[in-house]
């Protein structure tokens, strides 16, 4: 007898078919997140379309740098829990050794899932051979944070903030990429994530989680320098650079950590399941963006 189930069919309705623009010129890869009717809300048409830009970005030689960023108002709200274009039970080609995973029942359908779409897909860009930049305004919220962390610069502009309201809206301790005591002090961190406000980014520059603030009207600019200074280095020195870096967190622990909690989001996925019947405990995004709205003001 199998334990598979049957997919679930759902109407998918993708308000557009370029989830992400990609252009390249002077040596920089400009990947910009294009939902902008959605605050760039993650679903996972953007994710496999922002994967196709970095590995395309990483094939050309003539690219060294690579700087991404999102199309309006905000960098991303996160990860898409109520457009029309959320694609949960959908099945994309697969980029990491994981099986399908919308035949699978009960709890294995969002952790098979996430391994591959959150956790896996965060780690194969932050190991990327190529320097690259977060270029981020407005909101960087949850899933937000995920793309804005595996860059290895962060350039913000005035009135962006960062947040992860996950633990008070639904009970789960952190995104899949946690990696919030690797970006803040342990005491901030677990401010951020208990209270789940808004970091403006002067503060979080403060912490060294950005590494430049800029007027919202400098920011392309701003990020361009570094990113035209970065593509004129050495390619090889950039890369072992970021490597060494990089080696010094898992010296840390980091991989380690972000593995164990990663089992504790989904333990929390599934208390949400049993209690509520829902996994992120009934919270859509119209619902999440009001209480976001209210609690800061």
């Amino acid at each position: 007898m199998s334990d598979l189930i049957e997919p679930k069919k759902v109407e998918i309705d993708y308000e557009t078919e370029e989830s992400i623009l990609y252009e390249a010129a002077d040596g920089v890869a400009w990947i910009m997140m294009n939902r902008p009717s959605f605050n760039n809300a993650q679903n996972g048409q953007m994710t496999y379309a922002l994967d196709d830009a970095f590995q395309r970005a990483v094939n050309d030689d003539a690219v060294k740098c690579i700087v991404l960023g999102g199309i309006g108002k905000h960098f991303s709200a996160g990860h898409d829990i109520g457009t029309p274009g959320r694609d949960l039970h959908f099945e994309f080609d697969k980029r990491l050794m994981i099986a399908p995973h919308t035949n699978k029942p009960a709890a294995e359908l969002l952790y098979t899932r996430e391994q591959e779409q959150y956790l896996g897909m965060c780690r194969r860009w932050r190991d990327i051979p190529k320097p690259t930049i977060a270029m981020v305004q407005g909101a960087c919220i949850a899933g937000g944070l995920m793309l804005a962390w595996i860059c290895d610069l962060i350039v913000a502009s005035e009135d962006a903030f960062f947040q992860d309201p996950v633990v008070p809206l639904m009970g789960i301790p952190g995104v899949e990429y946690f990696a919030h005591a690797y970006e803040l002090p342990p005491r901030v961190a677990k401010e951020f994530l208990l209270l789940g406000e808004r970091m403006p980014a002067a503060r979080a520059e403060q912490f060294g989680m950005v590494n430049k603030v800029v007027p919202r009207d400098q920011l392309k600019e701003a990020t361009a320098a570094w990113a035209n200074k970065l593509a004129a280095g050495s390619r090889l020195g950039n890369w072992l650079t970021k490597q060494a870096v990089n080696h010094v967190e898992e010296l840390r622990g980091k991989r380690s950590a972000m593995d164990a909690v990663f089992h504790m989001h989904h333990f929390a996925h599934a208390q949400n399941d049993l209690v509520t019947g829902d996994s992120i405990g009934g919270v859509s995004g119209k619902s999440a963006a009001a209480a976001n709205k209210k609690t800061s003001g």
